[in-house]
């Protein structure tokens, strides 16, 4: 597991400032989600850590290792960061199986056919799909998709996990299994999560801390208990009402 670190990053694009300066540190095994209204800067933000959106200024650090530096040109690739990221269209690939999808991250990083089989097959028991792997992803429902999604992400065993909106495309009781899936797994697998939603009670729910953004910027950062009972600003007191 490891802490990220967000030195003064930033993002613009031309003269619009879409993340002003932002410092945010977030612990080992910590379990932080980014909340806010649609077009609050959330999904850059994690964006940014993953590697799929280049920060115009400041430093991301992931441990003890700078994946980018601005004042260096320092900018390492998502495949280099050791991130997991589950994505809100669980961005599966329709023609290879259930197996082949969550084997991918492990093929690219060259590991050994048996070492796969053994990952895989463990990935899909954790994620309650076992006897699945043979499946293609258009034969399942969407929570056994984003479960699919999950187990990708899992399966090389990231220091730290990001899920963008990962519930969104979900029912109502869907999103209440899939709750409950990723709370058991925050239980069994030490790592550093970040969470993008727009979902109070999903940020309730699963989160030791919570950054509440409005216009790119954290208004508060705080524990549930802190946010409900000493917001700090106006927009948080009249946004959060979990």
């Amino acid at each position: 597991m490891s802490s990220v670190t967000l030195d003064s990053i930033s993002k613009t694009y031309g003269n619009q400032v879409i993340i002003p300066p932002i410092f945010l540190e977030i612990k080992p095994n910590e379990f932080l989600s980014l909340l806010g209204p649609s077009g609050c800067g959330k999904t850059t933000l994690i964006r940014m850590i993953a590697g799929l959106e280049t920060p115009t200024e400041g430093r991301v650090i992931i441990g003890e290792q700078p994946v980018f530096d601005s004042s260096l040109q320092l900018f390492a690739p998502p495949e280099r960061r050791n991130l997991g990221m589950v994505f809100q269209s669980y961005a599966l690939w329709p023609h290879l199986t259930v197996f082949e999808n969550i084997a991918f991250p492990l093929r690219c990083r060259k590991v050994s056919q048996s070492e796969i089989e053994h990952k895989v097959e463990d990935a899909l028991e954790q994620v309650q799909l076992k006897g699945m792997g043979k499946r293609k992803p258009n034969e399942l429902s969407g929570g056994q998709q984003q479960r699919v999604a999950l187990a990708r992400a899992l399966v090389a065993r990231p220091k730290v996990l990001l899920l963008d909106e990962p519930l969104s495309n979900l029912d109502t009781n869907l999103r209440e299994e899939m709750c409950e899936q990723i709370s058991k797994l925050k239980a069994q697998f030490p790592m550093t999560m970040i969470y993008v939603t727009h979902d109070q009670n999903e940020a309730v729910r699963l989160s030791d801390r919570i950054a509440i953004l409005n216009k790119g910027k954290i208004e508060q950062l705080g524990t549930v208990q802190e946010l409900r009972t000493s917001p700090k600003t106006e927009f948080v007191h009249s946004f959060f009402r979990v």
